[in-house]
């Protein structure tokens, strides 16, 4: 592991730590209308939006290490073609 790629993962675990360790309150804004309605219902219906969040928060989530992903690849797969030069040509 080089120093570029140590001093990069030093950044983004200090960045997880910093994010994790703000207000929890912070978090868990709501909306006053989804309160309200949730409230005023039935299990049912509650299940009903808890699935309706659920459905509506994975598929994001999902692109989005998919997109990590293939990035990761690629960087991977680029840094490949360039170790495989000859070392006296890095111009």
């Amino acid at each position: 592991m080089n120093s570029n790629s140590r001093l990069r993962l030093v950044g983004v675990l200090a960045a997880a730590v910093v994010f994790l360790a703000l207000p929890l309150p912070a978090f868990a804004q709501n909306c006053a209308l989804c309160y309200t309605q949730a409230a005023s219902t039935s299990a049912r219906m509650i299940q009903a939006l808890r699935s309706g969040i659920l459905i509506l928060i994975v598929p994001p989530t999902l692109g989005t290490i998919g997109l990590f992903f293939v990035v990761h690849r690629r960087i991977n797969q680029f840094k490949r073609v360039d170790d495989a030069a000859e070392p006296g040509q890095d111009w």
